[in-house]
């Protein structure tokens, strides 16, 4: 029988009124009786008087135990000298011992590593009565995050007992590695300059990309097997142009993009899907590429939406590629594409130094790298307030991708001649407009392409939203050390009207540079005159001259523009 006594010990004589047959255990608290159960098996539990709030607490936690026992989080319970008291089985099983009560948690984990944010969480609760939190990294890459809770008894001044609970955060600490590698071959892959390509064939620009595509699938998904392949679009051949770990007959096989009879990798081509092949013995699209493969995984390399060749990976183990290996991959995918498709430009167009060539190259970067701002935002803006390593990974993504296109324009820029500007008079130049940053809002693609390519010319630094809310996360996740000159955005979007989306940027960033566009038609919701009284610059009814555009953006970022007007 377990005894919690106390001030009327004497009075009832529990011993003597038991008998000898009964033995009785005295403990001093209420933990501690939580601590002997978990020990050894007893018929009853006697509590004094002086105790029953405690006891009152310990019978609910002993009746919750099972509950305790299916949490899938660790719990256990540590006296001040760390040793621990009590715990649900948790900790048992992810050590691979029979029992943990009575042993050193430090010790029981194998004398973890403490990554911070409190480097002694247990000393830090005990000493300042409140709860204290740290992650643990493990010898074997296994990460725990730990939260310890003081527990004040009654009668006791300070804190002799924790409750501490113990989450297997790997997955996520896994999850922000891949981040940072995608981050970190995101850069070496915009990474280019004049020098390195001025001189390369085609299979030395593969080879400028192979060390850094292998780094990143080996640091992302820990995996040295790898095949890409280029689309030719008039005659639908899958050109296999890098293979690491594919048998020779594999890689030569002659593939095209098509749903049957031609593997993974036709079906992806084909449909512009990804696809994970969880078991290849299973999956009766898969032809073997690697030897001893039990699961692939493939995704289409994309350019303007558009299929221009295949990425695909491969894994002994069955059942190898999560959801978000998926996530990640298709992210590095787009780079990948931009990436080729950028060395392909620069080479060809390296015989011409005309200045066309800039805008090649900023037609064909431009969209793919507007489209990995907007993928990044979305993502990051799911972790904001969850997870801040995941934020700044993707904020790393972000600076990454706008540095891409600024790398790119600067090597265009140097193969054009001294005049970078197409068909334009020196007399023409608008040097008010040279590094301004732009946001062009609209659904039609056409017209994001064409803003791109006309305000480019002028040396402006140019991004996209096919929708308002893509612009409004563009702009919260801009950075505290830049804005946009000027917003450009479609009256008619497809979430919100351009007055909706005027009053919610307001809210984001105080007044803002915005210019509409709209064509000629009845405007039941008065969106242009609710907006124009909201402070709304300028009006540009479509379809207007470029050089319109040109001016109504060059007046604002200028300054020197009259009151809000209509540039018609």
């Amino acid at each position: 029988m377990l005894c919690l006594g106390g001030t009327h010990d004497g009075l009832i004589d529990l011993r003597g009124h038991l008998g000898d047959d009964v033995e009785v255990v005295e403990v001093g608290s209420p933990v501690r009786v939580v601590a002997e159960l978990s020990r050894d098996d007893y018929v009853a539990i006697y509590c004094d008087a002086d105790h029953f709030v405690g006891a009152t607490n310990v019978a609910q936690l002993i009746r919750n135990d099972r509950l305790l026992q299916e949490l899938p989080d660790g719990v256990v319970m540590l006296d001040s000298e760390n040793t621990i008291l009590w715990g649900n089985g948790k900790l048992c099983a992810w050590c691979g011992k029979d029992d943990v009560v009575g042993e050193n948690f430090y010790r029981v984990l194998g004398s973890p590593e403490i990554l911070g944010p409190d480097f002694c969480p247990f000393h830090t609760a005990l000493s300042t009565h409140k709860g204290s939190a740290s992650t643990l990294r493990i010898s074997d890459n296994r990460y725990y995050r730990i939260h310890a809770a003081p527990v004040l008894e009654v009668g006791q001044d300070a804190p002799q007992t924790l409750v501490v609970t113990v989450r297997d955060v790997s997955e996520e600490v896994l999850q922000q590695q891949k981040l940072a590698a995608i981050h970190q071959a995101g850069v070496e892959l915009a990474d280019l300059t004049t020098d390195e390509i001025a001189n390369l064939s085609i299979a030395e620009r593969i080879e400028l990309l192979k060390s850094n595509i292998l780094q990143c699938t080996e640091d992302v998904l820990q995996l040295d097997v790898l095949e890409i392949r280029m689309l030719q679009q008039e005659s639908q051949e899958l050109i296999p142009i890098m293979s690491v770990g594919i048998i020779p007959q594999a890689a030569a096989r002659k593939l095209y993009a098509s749903t049957e009879d031609n593997g993974v990798t036709g079906f992806v081509a084909a449909t512009g899907k990804s696809y994970v092949c969880e078991h290849t013995a299973e999956d009766p699209l898969y032809i073997e590429g690697s030897v001893g493969a039990r699961s692939s995984l493939t995704v289409p390399l994309m350019l303007h939406e558009q299929v221009i060749g295949t990425f695909n990976v491969e894994s002994p183990e069955a059942n190898s590629f999560s959801e978000s290996d998926l996530q990640f991959v298709e992210i590095f995918a787009r780079n990948v594409a931009v990436a080729l498709n950028t060395l392909e430009l620069l080479v060809a167009e390296k015989a011409s130094t005309t200045a066309a060539s800039v805008e090649a190259i900023h037609s064909a970067v431009a969209m793919p790298v507007d489209d990995i701002l907007n993928d990044a935002v979305k993502v990051m803006e799911r972790y904001i307030g969850h997870d801040a390593d995941v934020v700044e990974r993707l904020q790393g993504i972000l600076r990454n991708a706008r540095d891409i296109k600024r790398v790119i324009q600067k090597v265009g820029q140097s193969m054009a001649p001294a005049v970078a500007i197409p068909n334009l008079d020196e007399t023409e130049a608008r040097p008010a407009l040279a590094g301004k940053r732009i946001l062009v809002v609209d659904a039609d693609e056409t017209v994001r392409l064409a803003a791109h390519e006309l305000l480019e010319r002028y040396h402006c630094i140019v991004e996209t939203a096919n929708d308002a809310n893509a612009a409004c996360s563009l702009v919260r996740n801009l950075g505290t050390e830049t804005s946009y000159d000027v917003i450009i955005a479609d009256i008619k979007l497809p979430d919100m009207s351009g007055f909706e989306l005027q009053c919610k940027l307001n809210e984001i960033s105080g007044k803002v540079p915005l210019v509409l566009m709209t064509g000629f038609g009845y405007d039941p919701d008065h969106s242009i005159v609710k907006a124009r009284q909201a402070g709304l610059r300028s009006v540009l009814y479509k379809p207007f001259r470029l050089d319109q555009l040109i001016s109504a953006v060059e007046e604002i970022v200028s300054g020197d523009q009259p009151p809000p007007s209509f540039a018609i």
